[in-house]
């Protein structure tokens, strides 16, 4: 049987790009969510106000277990709503990338994207959004959590390999971001609510 690997977090955690890579590596199929999206006409409307898409999240379920289901091949599904719409029964490991509240913020900002979505998403990362929503459809001894600050593509990619092989144990619950700033004085800078 395929393994559905998949790969969560907020936005500019690295997921696509270290998707693109692992894929390489295992010689997997790659699906982007955001992509995927798109070409299947799952999208519900369009969220102006939020710069984001609202996604037909039943019809991209039953989607993905369609795809998921037609190849023998390993997939790795990328997407920071991942957790929540691939079916769980097909999924054999959840990687939820985090990072550092401080580096994702300049990586947004690179990226051009608004105050409004960066204060979004750095909560959600501080909060730890994508680790909760994994673990609410997943149990949790296929959720893994990895620290990615710092790390370059190559790295990442050699910790997920190194899980997929059982040399490495698959542990979450342990990033504390909001601890982290409130130790450093930073929490009204990176936590906007």
């Amino acid at each position: 049987m395929n393994r559905v690997i998949l790969l969560t977090g907020t936005p500019c955690v690295g997921k696509t790009t270290t998707s693109r890579v692992l894929a390489e590596k295992l010689d997997a199929d790659c699906i982007n969510l955001t992509e995927y999206t798109k070409t299947r006409g799952l999208i519900l409307e369009e969220d102006k106000a939020r710069q984001t898409i609202v996604v037909n999240e039943q019809a991209m379920r039953k989607s993905l277990g369609e795809s998921i289901s037609a190849t023998k091949a390993d997939i790795i599904i990328d997407g920071h709503y991942a957790a929540a719409v691939t079916p769980f029964e097909f999924v054999t490991q959840v990687f939820v990338l985090r990072r550092n509240p401080i580096e994702l913020k300049a990586q947004m900002q690179y990226c051009g994207f608004s105050e409004a979505k960066i204060d979004e998403n750095l909560l959600a990362e501080i909060l730890d959004s994508c680790l909760i929503e994994a673990l609410q459809h997943h149990h949790q001894d296929k959720v893994c959590e990895l620290d990615v600050s710092g790390q370059t593509t190559e790295d990442i990619v050699e910790d997920i390999l190194k899980v997929l092989n059982r040399t490495k144990k698959c542990c979450s619950g342990f990033v504390d971001w909001l601890g982290m700033l409130e130790r450093e004085g930073l929490t009204d800078k990176y936590l906007k609510l």
